[in-house]
């Protein structure tokens, strides 16, 4: 039972993944980036974990999403600030892609520890969460403050790419519910929000529309993702309380409610004023 919902959860956020980038490169980097970052892999991973490791899981492992999610938002960093300096070097795409992996296994393990220590201090789960996604949200804005061009793709994906896509968050999602089910919560909340989705976003954006896409792409989805964080602080509550059926839409429809959608409002907004 438990391992025929390991691979139905891990199939359905490898095909997830893959509509991520079909929706940044049919709408842009500000509308895919933003509303293409709604919670989504993160739902059969928190599914998942309360299905194997009960509630306790659950809050142990969404607890800790926020910070990973801030640490996804350093990796996009590295995507908008780096290119720009190694342009003349020979593979750029092959270095922004090693420092940014790089970058992000030095801060998760940070956020590792971090959330290991919250713990043996009792600081509640929804605590730590709430921290993770109030630095978050300012690195977020950081990035969102200036303007970047956010074109639509002219080019498609190749289909390769795309199922590397979809085979990259479905391994994630994977492994993170079979650390659950081994009794590690907390790296399975790490690895279910690693940046698969981002990762191979950037790249695939990357090849098929050249950089100017995918760095239009990437503050956006840093300020989209928090919904992510927002989803795992609500659904906290809401699958014990609910079900996991119920719970898991009752916090999807939270999070877009309450982050989604008016982060996407708001910096259209800003980007028009700035525009003007």
């Amino acid at each position: 039972m438990l391992d025929s919902s390991i691979i139905l959860f891990s199939l359905f956020a490898g095909i997830v993944a893959i509509l991520v980038t079909l929706a940044i490169e049919k709408f842009g980097g500000l509308v895919g980036g933003v509303l293409g970052t709604i919670p989504s892999t993160i739902i059969p991973a928190a599914a998942g974990v309360y299905l194997i490791d009960g509630q306790s899981g659950l809050l142990s492992s969404m607890s800790i999403v926020p910070l990973a999610m801030l640490v996804n938002g350093l990796f996009l960093g590295v995507w908008i600030i780096l290119p720009k300096y190694i342009s003349n070097y020979k593979n750029p795409l092959i270095i922004t892609t090693i420092v940014s992996i790089l970058t992000w296994a030095f801060f998760a393990f940070i956020a590792l520890n971090i959330a290991s220590f919250s713990q043996a201090s009792d600081i509640s789960s929804p605590m730590l969460g709430l921290v993770g996604l109030f630095c978050l949200a300012l690195v977020a804005i950081f990035f969102n403050i200036k303007t970047r061009p956010s074109p639509k793709g002219d080019n498609k994906v190749p289909v390769l790419i795309l199922s590397i896509r979809g085979v990259a968050a479905a391994i994630a999602i994977g492994t993170a519910l079979v650390l659950a089910q081994i009794g590690q919560p907390l790296i399975a909340g790490l690895a279910s929000a690693f940046p698969a989705i981002f990762l191979t976003s950037m790249v695939a954006l990357w090849i098929s529309q050249g950089i100017t896409v995918p760095q239009g792409a990437a503050a956006p989805m840093m300020l989209g993702g928090a919904s992510v964080a927002v989803y795992s602080l609500v659904v906290m509550w809401s699958i014990p309380s609910h079900g996991i059926v119920l719970g898991s839409t009752i916090a999807w429809f939270l999070s877009v409610g309450l982050w989604s959608v008016p982060a996407f409002l708001l910096l259209r907004k800003y980007r028009a004023l700035s525009i003007d």
